[in-house]
């Protein structure tokens, strides 16, 4: 099972840079069993304990972007 230790640092400042409701993009992300093409947009809905950006996406996944492996960006 993947496991990821966050300094406590790294982890607020993923906290603060991606609160609740954030609108997001998709620019990559490394999982070859869904289908997420960049571009994709969704809504963040929390900042796990381990740096996952869970995001509610407009494909109706919920999958969460894995700090350090995906890359989102903030959109207004």
């Amino acid at each position: 099972m993947f496991s990821m230790s966050l300094r406590p640092e790294v982890l607020q400042r993923l906290r603060d840079e991606y609160p609740k409701d954030t609108r997001v993009e998709l620019v990559e992300m490394n999982d070859s069993y869904r289908d997420m093409p960049p571009g994709l947009k969704g809504v963040v809905q929390m900042v796990d304990d381990a740096g996952g950006i869970h995001i509610h996406w407009e494909n109706g996944s919920s999958l969460a972007a894995i700090y350090g492996f995906d890359t989102i960006r903030k959109i207004e």
